[in-house]
């Protein structure tokens, strides 16, 4: 019996129901409609800078983030996902200082929404993002992402997203799961030149490829993946506490569902089953996070005086005072990027078939 038909208590014999489960099915669909309240709720938080959503079609991809003085980083974000296939952007600025709000207001393919709200009280940020997906993205495929995240996938240079959401569809998928990777510069992370509109990837090259836990939580069906450059730099004495890595950034959405934290787990739990559970290789790809970028030094002094990322500031302290003392992460077991076939070599991310 499936979870997602646990509900149906009137069509199973007696002797065949499994009460463990429909109990939790029932709890994930409350939880699932509170989260959807609490959207609701907060859309009043938004203010509209540009609504272009009515130039959406049916047919069209759309990406939707929160994003905070992201001015640097976004001409390149933006570049980079337009080629793979974007149609539509719709994006929050959450009260950015640099320019971001009219950055974004210009471009003809986005759609801004400003906020002063708190984003830690907001779930961050996933209460105005379930808003704009709950009324724009129902029946669309739909990317949601962070401004320093970069997606590839296998073929992404040639494939663009419509072709990998055709073979979703194909293989009767409705999300698609990706690894996040932590990107670094050789040296000290402030080392670099980046400049608005460089890709970041030219001077954030080199990557963790091995230390990589990955378990199944049994209760929501989703990977838990840790590891990687702030795991080994970071956590190394509290490694469960490294930041999860595992996320389901491309879905084809429906008003019905909700993430439940950031883009790691969602509900339905059907949904976060983007592993093959037999054993065998799943179509996946890659999350190139660019975070530390010459920045990173003074952004996590803003975000330490804040606290507005984590639910426990506290835990997360030390994390920030090593960034502000600008380490290198680059060690001798790191890997210089080159591409996605590399990526999928080292197990990274999987063709799944896809030929």
């Amino acid at each position: 019996m499936k979870l997602d038909h646990a509900f149906a208590i009137g069509e199973l014999p007696t002797k065949e129901r499994n009460w463990p489960a429909m109990w939790r099915a029932y709890r994930q669909r409350t939880r699932r409609r509170h989260l959807l309240l609490r959207a609701i709720r907060h859309r009043r938080e938004l203010t509209p800078v540009a609504n272009r959503t009515g130039a959406i079609r049916k047919t069209d991809i759309l990406c939707l983030m929160t994003v905070r003085n992201e001015a640097l980083r976004l001409p390149h974000f933006l570049d980079h996902h337009r080629r793979l296939g974007v149609d539509h952007f719709l994006v929050i600025d959450n009260d950015s200082s640099d320019g971001t709000d009219l950055l974004l207001r210009d471009e003809v393919d986005v759609s801004v929404w400003r906020t002063a709200a708190s984003y830690k009280a907001s779930r961050f940020g996933m209460d105005w993002l379930t808003w704009l997906q709950i009324r724009h993205a129902h029946g669309h495929w739909c990317l949601t992402l962070d401004a320093d995240e970069i997606l590839i996938y296998p073929y992404w240079e040639t494939r663009d997203l419509r072709a990998l959401t055709d073979r979703l569809d194909q293989l009767g998928r409705e999300a698609f799961g990706a690894l996040t990777v932590d990107m670094y510069p050789a040296g000290p992370v402030s080392a670099s030149g980046f400049r608005q509109g460089d890709d970041p990837l030219q001077s954030l090259d080199w990557f963790d490829g091995g230390n990589y836990s990955v378990q199944v939580q049994p209760k929501l069906r989703n990977l838990w993946i840790q590891g990687g450059a702030r795991g080994r730099v970071f956590f190394s004495d509290e490694p469960r506490k490294a930041p999860t890595l595992n996320k389901i950034p491309l879905v084809r959405w429906s008003r019905r569902y909700a993430y439940l934290n950031s883009t790691h787990s969602l509900l339905p739990a059907r949904l976060n089953e983007v592993y093959d559970v037999t054993g065998g290789e799943s179509l996946s790809g890659v999350l190139l996070h660019t975070k530390f970028l010459p920045t990173i030094t003074e952004r996590s002094l803003e975000e330490r005086q804040r606290g507005e990322h984590f639910a426990n500031g506290a835990q997360y302290a030390a994390y920030y005072e090593r960034l502000m003392n600008n380490p290198t992460l680059h060690c001798r077991t790191s890997t210089r990027f080159r591409g996605w076939r590399q990526m999928e070599a080292m197990g990274l991310m999987s063709r799944g078939g896809w030929l």
